[in-house]
This record gives structure tokens, C-alpha cells and sequence, in this order.
């Protein structure tokens, strides 16, 4: 692992550097052109800034600004932006060979040998790996792959579920934003409570509660006339993200695969978002010792690159019929350059900054936490590794949700301080502190404060 002299010579040092108000006059021009010729619907469109330059956690605006940068992409950056050896790794492959079509290509395969090389135990070097351009395409091609193999239709999903936005798996997702106006949805999915601790739909406390959540997935799946007759698979993110980054007890995991073997349905693992080192280990899933029948996965794999994936156990590859799910742009070379030289970073040295992750996340967490104590504001601290969510509420006492007013107050506030914080959540009301895993410990204390310090000032 680089020493933290070498980490933060793959940022911004001047970081934050605030030289005038954001947003500033080139900013609003660029974010004015955007607001006229592009489509709002997209996730970000009218947060006001303008990214012009990316180094490790760090970012510019066309005014200059230069913010440290806790959103990496939203989980995408977890090698930091222009890491100079994946720049290295992308030019040298743009001079030999770019786009292949689906036919295969000598990156594309070289890929796909060491994806099966990383996988959790059950997957690793017996798998079958299918490409996309980012997680929405993995899940859909998840949900077809399911109904060929196992001959069912239903799939259970999950409360605050997000697996992207597209027909079928918008099905799965559980967003009001996402869902309201688009429907209807395919048919077949039941959606369960996940184990939202902080805010327990039973009523109950973790760990008296004798993982009731986890009982209930038990009891629809294997107890007659529930209408979960034909469930092909379950699919379940390893860590919740959009749902407000929520992780489960240690129990629950194993308790689900234990309920799917009972059913005869697939466990799906949604790493699109907790994967790639995030949570401090290669994949969220390998804390529970789950073994899954298939992964999607996707953003900080590319990193830099669109780049995602499907990939399942050999034995259930089988029973795809050859040419049934043709993607033209999949497997790009440069992007699968891009994507291996990503994953040599992230397990080089015995995963050794993956293992950092792990330890830096538990020192953001005792700094968040110590803060707390100062202000009513901030009612929970959770998560793995540099997947950490602060949930803001109006009182320690009630846990109402901190409104969307205050909320927005406090992300310009942080934007001024020159950081780049953003929320999640089933009420909008958590920040995800989901920084790249190069951040310096000094950006990531720095960054720490500056939320604490905005955050005293509702």
C-alpha cells in the first residue's frame, strides 16, 4: 500500500481552496447550458456544480475551486480519478484497439480471467461473467437469466432497495422518485423489509429482536399461501446504498441464503455499489461468509470507465442459450483495460488498500460520532469500511428526519466549505461519506469537521 506522502500526491494539495462563491460565474454559464439542452431526469442534473478536473479525492470547477470530493462519482472513483496508472493503462490501449463490437477481444477475455479470479468463495475461478455498461444492465440481465434458469417468475426484492432504473429492474427498486408515474411494473416482484435497524419496522431492538426481519423472509418463502409459489431468486444489496448505506446485522445474510436453499431460489448479490473495496473487503458479501449464485457489480470496478458486470456460477451459465442477450458496446477494450488495472490497484499487496478502507472507516466513524455529541442532528453512524452513512434527524429522542430544507442547507453549507457531500436515504435525510479509498487521512479528518461544523450551524 502507498504511504500516505505517495496518496496525496494523487490528489489536489491545495484542497479546499474556495476562490469565489459556488457556484461561480463560468460554473452557472456551463450549469445555464446544461439546464437548456439536457434532460433533468438524470440523478444530479441541477446540484450547482460543475466538475472540471478530477485528481485522486480531489475536484475543480471552471472557476477554479478546488473541493475534496466525498461522493468519488458516487462510489465509482474508488481508485481516486485519473489515477495515473489507469491514464497510463488507457492510452497505451488506445493506440491498438478500442471498440470490438460482442465479438470477443484479447482485453475483454484478460478481463474476464481475472474477474473470475476475484470473486467471493462459491464464485472464484467457477464462474461465468457477462458485461455491461453500468449496474442497471447487469440487474436486467440478472432478471432474464433467472427466469431461464430456474423456470420461474417471481423475484423477491427488498424495502429501500435500489438496482438501478430501468423497466425491469425499476421493478426492484422501491424510490418514489424512481417509481411514481412509470408504472406498470413487471409482474412477480415481492418486496420484504430489509433490516433498517435504526428505524425497525417491527417495532423492535437489535439484538432482542431475535432477527425477526430475517424470520419474516423465512416465512413468506417456505409457508403455503403467502404468494411466494414460484420465486426464482432473491436479490439483496450486501450493504443498502440508495436506501440510506444501512448494513445489516451479521446474522441476517446467512439466515436469507438459508431461506432461498429451502425455496429453491437463487441468491443474488447486488455489489454494484458496495463493491470493489468499498466496505473493506473486495466484496460487501465476504463479511457475512454468504456464498451467492450470482453477483452484479459495476462503479468502482471501471472506476474512471462505464464498466459492470453479471457474474454466476458455471453450472447455472449452462442453461443460457448462446447469442440470447447481445450487448454491442460491453467489454470495450479500453474500458476492460481500465477495469484491470483498477483491480490490480485495489488487491495489489495483499488487498492492502482495501484493508485501509477498512481501518480509515473506523476512525471517520469514531470522529463522526464524537462530534455528534455536540449537536442534536446527528442520530446514527453506521456502515463498513468507506460506505458510511450519518442519518440527520430532528432529535437524538424522536428520530423524526432531519426536512429536506435543512438538508439542503446543510449540503450548500459543506459546498461553501469546499466539500462535495451527498444524500441518500428512504426520507433523503443520510450522507454518504463514500470517499475514494486513496483519500489522506488529512482530507478525510478535514472532510469530517467540515461536516460537523456545518452540521452545528442547523
Amino acid at each position: 500500500m502507498s504511504s500516505e506522502q505517495e496518496l496525496a500526491k494523487l490528489s489536489y494539495a491545495t484542497a479546499p481552496l474556495i476562490n469565489c462563491p459556488i457556484p461561480g460565474p463560468k460554473t452557472a454559464e456551463y450549469l445555464q447550458g446544461s439546464f437548456d439542452n439536457e434532460s433533468m431526469a438524470r440523478g444530479g442534473g441541477k446540484f450547482p456544480f460543475v466538475f472540471s478536473e478530477g485528481k485522486g479525492a480531489t475536484v475543480k470547477d471552471p472557476d477554479g475551486n478546488v473541493l475534496i470530493d466525498i461522493t468519488a462519482g458516487v462510489a465509482v472513483n474508488s481508485v481516486g480519478r485519473c489515477h495515473p496508472r489507469v491514464v497510463a493503462a488507457m492510452t497505451e490501449q488506445m493506440n491498438s484497439l478500442m471498440h470490438a463490437s460482442d465479438i470477443s477481444n484479447v482485453r475483454r477475455t484478460e478481463l474476464a480471467q481475472k474477474v473470475a479470479g476475484i470473486m467471493p468463495p462459491g464464485l472464484r475461478n467457477n464462474c461465468i461473467s457477462y458485461f455491461t455498461q453500468g449496474g442497471s444492465g447487469a440487474v436486467e440481465t440478472a432478471i432474464k437469466f433467472v427466469r431461464k434458469i430456474t423456470g420461474r417468475n417471481q423475484i423477491v426484492a427488498f424495502h429501500g432497495a435500489y438496482h438501478g432504473v430501468w423497466c425491469g429492474c425499476n421493478s426492484l427498486t422501491t424510490g418514489d422518485q424512481y417509481r411514481k408515474g412509470y408504472g406498470p411494473f413487471i409482474p412477480g416482484v415481492i418486496h420484504l423489509p430489509y433490516p433498517y435497524c435504526y428505524r425497525c419496522c417491527f417495532g423492535l431492538s437489535y439484538p432482542s429482536c431475535e432477527m425477526r426481519c430475517a424470520q419474516y423472509v423465512d416465512y413468506v418463502l417456505n409457508t403455503p399461501y403467502t404468494g411466494a409459489d414460484d420465486v426464482g431468486a432473491v436479490i439483496i444489496e450486501a450493504q443498502q446504498g440508495e436506501g440510506g448505506y444501512v448494513p445489516p446485522p451479521p446474522e441476517y445474510l446467512p439466515m436469507v441464503k438459508k431461506a432461498c436453499e429451502k425455496h429453491g431460489a437463487l441468491y443474488i448479490s447486488d455489489e454494484v455499489q458496495a463493491g470493489a473495496g468499498r466496505t473493506g473487503k473486495m466484496w460487501c458479501i465476504e463479511h457475512s461468509g454468504v456464498e451467492p449464485d450470482m453477483i452484479t457489480w459495476g462503479k468502482g470496478m471501471g472506476g474512471d470507465m462505464p464498466m459492470a458486470g453479471l457474474t454466476i456460477r458455471k453450472d447455472l451459465a449452462a442453461l443460457i442459450d448462446d447469442h440470447s442477450q447481445p450487448n454491442t458496446f460491453a467489454g470495450n477494450a479500453v474500458t476492460s483495460v481500465a477495469c484491470m488495472t483498477n483491480i490490480d490497484i485495489l488487491t495489489e499487496n495483499d488487498q492492502a488498500l482495501i484493508k485501509r478502507a477498512a481501518v480509515l472507516g473506523e476512525e471517520i466513524k469514531d470522529r463522526i460520532r464524537e462530534g455528534a455529541k455536540k449537536t442534536r442532528i446527528i442520530g446514527d453512524v453506521r456502515g463498513n469500511g468507506l460506505m458510511i452513512g450519518i442519518e440527520m434527524v430532528e432529535d437524538k429522542q424522536s428520530r423524526v428526519p432531519l426536512g429536506r430544507d435543512d438538508v439542503g442547507k446543510i449540503i450548500m453549507g459543506m459546498l461553501a466549505r469546499g466539500m462535495i457531500m451527498v444524500p441518500c436515504g428512504r426520507f433523503g435525510n443520510v450522507f454518504r461519506f463514500m470517499p475514494p479509498l486513496v483519500i489522506t487521512r488529512e482530507h478525510a479528518m478535514k472532510a469530517c469537521d467540515i461536516l460537523l461544523e456545518t452540521a452545528a450551524e442547523i
